[in-house]
């Protein structure tokens, strides 16, 4: 069977979350221009179709301003950035955005996080609608139209800024959340839904559930899955390297890990742990998915393990179920990175997210 092409992309630990044994703190691995940017020339030189630099308000360092550091040292790949929605201004956001395009050529996507402002506390509802709003306002000024609108959150009337995107369009959002909220503003306003492990029959259910969501309101959207991988030449080895990565891990330190982190009462977060809590005694839920890494990590919790016939059947299943990109990482980020291109980036046949002929903008 053909299949069309995956993106593929990897990710630099700007929010402070790289290791070499999880819980073990290394200064050499901590968030600093020098280390991420390492990840990110690395990725493009084994060409990766695109890096997410994630954000975390209390964690690391500033994604908007490492991305524009680094975008002029990059041959080929994308930046896919996260931009927390509470935290800018709309119109400022914008400008940036459009700014750091042109710098790429045409190559940043945007994953939009439902923030609260740092210090705030919002409910979920308030705070997912407040980001809908943020999505459809910086979608009209980055596709070049004139902002009336006039919201709970937002009142604004105003020209789009003078500096445009390299397409005249916004930049494709990723966007992702398990709750009734979250699937609603991702139907609603997202270009690719990003969803974190899960077993394969509920990532089915998610696919089906977001899609119809999106032609209930005349859309399309596309999927995306953000998992960790551990790949080496030998299932045995691959699973060795899984334990030895927590081999060193203190329970008590692992939960203030994922507690220090803004989402960790998410309902994403929560699935998160139902998983660990469903898994074998050897952290495995299904074949070749385990959930240790989430035992020191809010959020996406769980890898891809085994060895490079078993890691690619294992993104040909998700592939199958209708995922379209693939944000991978591993421990330490740099190293992973290179065993992932060694052994399976070469047999994928990957590329860019192209612009669905019935994508809708909105």
């Amino acid at each position: 069977m053909t299949r069309a092409p995956v993106e593929v992309a990897w990710f630099s630990a700007l929010c402070d979350d790289d290791y070499e044994l999880l819980g073990v703190p290394d200064l050499s691995l901590r968030s600093s221009w020098d280390h991420c940017r390492d990840i990110v020339l690395a990725a493009d030189r084994h060409r990766y179709d695109s890096v997410l630099l994630p954000s975390g308000y209390a964690l690391g360092i500033d994604g908007t301003t490492f991305a524009a550091g680094v975008a002029p040292s990059l041959e080929q790949i994308k930046l896919l950035l996260a931009v927390r929605g509470g935290e800018m201004w709309v119109p400022q956001l914008a400008r940036q955005l459009a700014s750091l395009d042109r710098m790429l050529g045409g190559r940043l996507d945007v994953n939009v996080i439902s923030s609260e402002l740092p210090g705030e506390t919002l409910d979920a509802s308030p705070r997912y609608a407040r980001t809908l709003e943020v999505m459809e306002v910086l979608r009209a000024l980055l596709d070049g139209r004139a902002v009336e609108h006039h919201g709970e959150f937002i009142d604004l009337e105003l020209e789009p800024p003078s500096v445009r995107t390299v397409s005249g369009r916004s930049p494709r959002f990723y966007f992702g959340g398990l709750s009734e909220p979250a699937r609603e503003v991702a139907a609603q306003a997202a270009d690719v839904y990003l969803m974190w492990p899960d077993v394969l029959p509920v990532v089915a259910a998610t696919v089906d559930d977001l899609r119809a969501r999106a032609e209930r309101v005349g859309r399309t959207l596309r999927f995306g899955y953000r998992c960790h991988v551990i790949v080496r030449e030998s299932e045995s080895e691959a699973r060795a390297a899984a334990a030895r990565l927590v081999s060193r891990l203190d329970d008590a330190e692992g939960r203030r890990i994922r507690e220090r982190s803004l989402d960790s009462g998410s309902a994403g977060v929560r699935r998160q742990a139902e998983l660990r809590a469903a898994a074998e005694d050897d952290g495995y839920v299904e074949p070749n998915l385990w959930t240790g890494i989430g035992r020191a990590r809010s959020g996406c919790g769980a890898a891809i393990v085994g060895d490079p016939d078993q890691v690619l059947a294992k993104i040909n299943a998700y592939r199958a179920l209708g995922i379209e990109a693939f944000v991978l990482s591993g421990y330490p980020h740099l190293d992973e990175c290179d065993l992932f291109a060694r052994y399976v980036l070469p047999h994928l046949e990957h590329g860019p997210l192209r612009t669905a002929p019935d994508d809708v903008a909105q």
